[in-house]
């Protein structure tokens, strides 16, 4: 399914800053706004920033992006929807990367009470260093 076909099949209307929006996740994986912002910027110059805020909310609510907040960090959005992976997060330069679910399926951990909860999934950041701030990226040079 395209792009435009995906968002009339959740009931949202094609629009360039839409589209836009899109192109720039699947370029970028785990952008925060502002670097979704400048993505959209590259092919349309005056998009507001209000408008990449909208549309971000819009499809966080459809159900087209994910949001993910690490601890300390600004909020992430991510095309990878459906699933219930979760994520690695360097302390020293904010990389984020996806990890598939540790056990199973989701919720892929059972907690030890639920309180009446119907548990759906469930959201682990795992947190250290990347390779390039470890200094082991064989894609530096030195």
């Amino acid at each position: 399914m395209n792009d435009d076909e995906l968002l009339r099949s959740r009931g949202l209307r094609v629009t360039a800053p839409r589209l836009a929006v899109l192109e720039a996740l699947t370029a970028s994986p785990h952008a925060d706004a502002d670097a979704v912002l400048r993505g959209v910027r590259t092919r349309m110059p005056s998009v507001s920033v209000q408008a990449i805020y909208d549309v971000l909310a819009a499809f966080t609510q459809a159900g087209l992006v994910r949001r993910i907040e690490p601890a300390g960090h600004p909020a992430r959005y991510e095309r990878r929807v459906g699933d219930n992976h979760h994520h690695v997060v360097c302390r020293a330069c904010g990389a984020v990367e996806d990890v598939d679910c540790v056990v199973g399926e989701a919720p892929c951990l059972e907690p030890s009470g639920t309180t009446g909860f119907a548990v759906d999934a469930a959201e682990v950041t795992f947190w250290g260093l990347c390779a390039h701030c470890r200094g082991d990226d064989p894609h530096t040079t030195g």
